[in-house]
């Protein structure tokens, strides 16, 4: 879901060109695969399946990213999640409530005939399992890319790697990324350029956030940040209710964070929320390399196994091959 600071970051975003985005990019994996799960279904919200009724949305989601990416010269790796902290459990089971309303009411619709009404709910409804995460894990080997699993959450994971010089940015919608002390982030690497918002679909470009803008430009600290968004709310806490980012902002600077944090949110243990955001848990130990794909293995997976389009599949596969000079992934990298 991530952290509201959108009011005091919008200022701070840059729009750029698809040509200036060359270069490794750390995925949220989880961020990326709720949004292909959300967005790629059927008009009455139903997911796309198999024949045997397993969810592939996010199959074709992966390849159809990886082929956009690779064409644009940008190398990916999924950052998946890993175990989440113990005080982000209840963020967790309000998401499962919402999640199972959502269904229901996604359900409701359908026997009404309300196709609309019953896309918007089935996209609030979706949810990745370990069958979702295996199976995509499986494809990103086949089509010969990298991925990582990190310790805890990957977007502290995908920050990190930013900051050690593995990857030029991160790719997330949240600004939680921010908050872990990503560099930089991109928002808005989308196939298509287009994006449903409250009902509507609406062009969107690429962005960038660079946290050295942010920090300066509002004349704070990575720490006030923090702060700021622990007051708005984050995926560990909730927040004051009443305070949006602009507020927020104005407390902190005013330093009467301690206060107010004291006051309206008793009970929560800010020193350790603000502890994970800084210094969260992450790892070193990974490798990273880049491949041919296996076509073999990919048109089994997709086509024998779960029922995709022989042709749609080669296309696709074919887009895999660098424009410049048309080589091949193995002699680009």
């Amino acid at each position: 879901m991530g952290v509201a600071l959108r009011d005091i970051i919008a200022d701070y975003k840059t729009p750029l060109s698809w040509e200036a985005l060359a270069g490794v990019a750390a995925v949220d994996a989880h961020n990326a695969l709720y949004q292909f799960l959300s967005i790629i279904r059927q008009p009455d919200g139903t997911p796309l399946m198999d024949r045997e009724g397993r969810v592939t949305s996010h199959l074709s989601g992966i390849l159809f990213r990886a082929v956009n990416f690779i064409e644009k010269g940008i190398r990916p790796i999924w950052v998946f999640d890993g175990t989440p902290p113990e005080f982000k459990q209840e963020t967790i089971e309000q998401r499962r409530s919402v999640r199972e309303q959502a269904r229901e009411r996604w359900q409701d619709a359908l026997e009404r005939g309300e196709v609309e009404e019953a896309a918007k709910h089935a996209r609030a409804s979706s949810r990745i399992d370990q069958e979702v995460i295996v199976t995509s894990k499986r494809l990103i080997t086949l089509l010969g890319l990298p991925y990582v699993d990190a310790p805890s959450e990957g977007e502290a994971q995908a920050a990190d790697m930013v900051s050690r010089g593995d990857a030029r940015y991160v790719v997330s919608q949240d600004y939680d990324t921010l908050l872990f002390g990503a560099p930089v982030l991109m928002r808005n690497l989308t196939v298509s350029g287009r994006r449903k918002l409250h009902g509507r679909t609406i062009s969107v470009n690429p962005e960038r956030i660079v946290l050295a803008e942010i920090l300066s430009g509002l004349r704070i600290s990575r720490d006030d940040l923090v702060r700021i968004a622990v007051l708005v709310g984050t995926d560990f806490n909730a927040g004051v209710k009443g305070i949006g980012a602009k507020t927020a902002l104005k407390i902190v600077r005013n330093g009467e964070f301690d206060q107010v944090a004291a006051e309206k949110l008793p009970g929560l243990d800010v020193d350790s929320v603000m502890e994970f955001f800084l210094n969260p848990p992450v790892t070193a130990d990974y490798a990273l390399s880049w491949s041919e794909p296996d076509r073999e293995g990919v048109v089994s997976m997709l086509c024998d196994t779960y029922d995709f389009t022989p042709d749609r599949v080669e296309k696709a596969l074919e887009g895999l091959k660098v424009k410049s000079g048309q080589k091949t992934l193995d002699s680009w990298f």
